[in-house]
């Protein structure tokens, strides 16, 4: 029998267990379910650039669509300077959005491992290395001006230097954060209304009447929810790419 704790869905399951030096990697069903959407992309991608023509197909048209997206994010908010970034864009917006949809599909088990902080802040952690790196390479020291607003007299600084490093070093964190909040919040809604959904209809005097309220509800929360995947994915792309501009151009 199914349980109705909504915490439930979230548990790590370990499927094969592991261990190296004495630290615990075994396979979970959360890293089952990255490797399941990085095979999905995979097939996505190579479906649709095969036998790429002049004139695309469906699925080579969507491939396109969606790069095209990134590249529109990258131009809107780095500029020039960050067309080589684009790629990486483009792949933790498509990666991001498949490990999101893969836990709306119903009655198949599914897992979403966008919901467990751990995942997102690892994700969090690539695109905050990726700044770090890029800035000190691109500027070298010069790349700590970025806590000195131009201008600024010594006086002020000394105030607003430690609240732009706090600022900044917390980037990660609620880069992480939002997107794990988002997915959590959103299935934990679907499933208790789900369960209103069984548990209300399952009277005997009137079996229907005070289900179909809950349902209601849950088919709406599932639109919404699919609605949050889209634009959660949106957004950490949009952030990592608001991120990579102010070490590219350092504003």
């Amino acid at each position: 029998m199914a349980s109705n704790n909504p915490m439930e869905q979230f548990t790590i399951v370990t499927l094969h267990p592991l261990s190296a030096a004495g630290y615990n990697i075994s396979f979970t069903n959360s890293a089952l379910w990255m490797v399941v959407a990085l095979v999905i992309v995979a097939a996505f991608l190579f479906a649709g650039t095969f036998r790429p023509k002049l004139i695309p197909g469906r699925m080579q048209a969507a491939v396109e669509a969606c790069y095209d997206f990134s590249r529109a994010i990258v131009e809107e908010n780095i500029g020039p300077n960050g067309r080589r970034f684009t790629p990486l864009i483009f792949t933790i917006f498509i990666f991001v959005l498949a490990l999101n949809l893969l836990g709306l599909i119903p009655w198949v088990g599914s897992f979403v491992p966008t919901s467990h902080v751990a995942v997102t802040f690892a994700l969090a952690i690539i695109v905050f290395g990726t700044v770090l790196l890029v800035g000190f390479i691109k500027h070298g020291l010069h790349f700590l001006t970025f806590f000195w607003p131009k201008g600024m007299n010594i006086g002020l600084a000394l105030f607003i230097m430690p609240i732009e490093v706090i600022s900044f070093f917390v980037r990660p964190f609620t880069l992480a954060i939002r997107l794990f909040a988002n997915m959590t919040a959103g299935h934990v809604l679907l499933k208790v209304f789900g369960t209103f959904v069984v548990a209300l209809g399952s009277f005997t005097a009137v079996p229907y009447v005070f289900g179909l309220a809950p349902l209601a509800v849950n088919i709406a929360l599932a639109a919404l929810e699919l609605l949050i995947a889209l634009i959660q994915a949106y957004v950490f792309a949009l952030l990592s790419a608001i991120y990579l501009n102010d070490a590219i151009n350092l504003h």
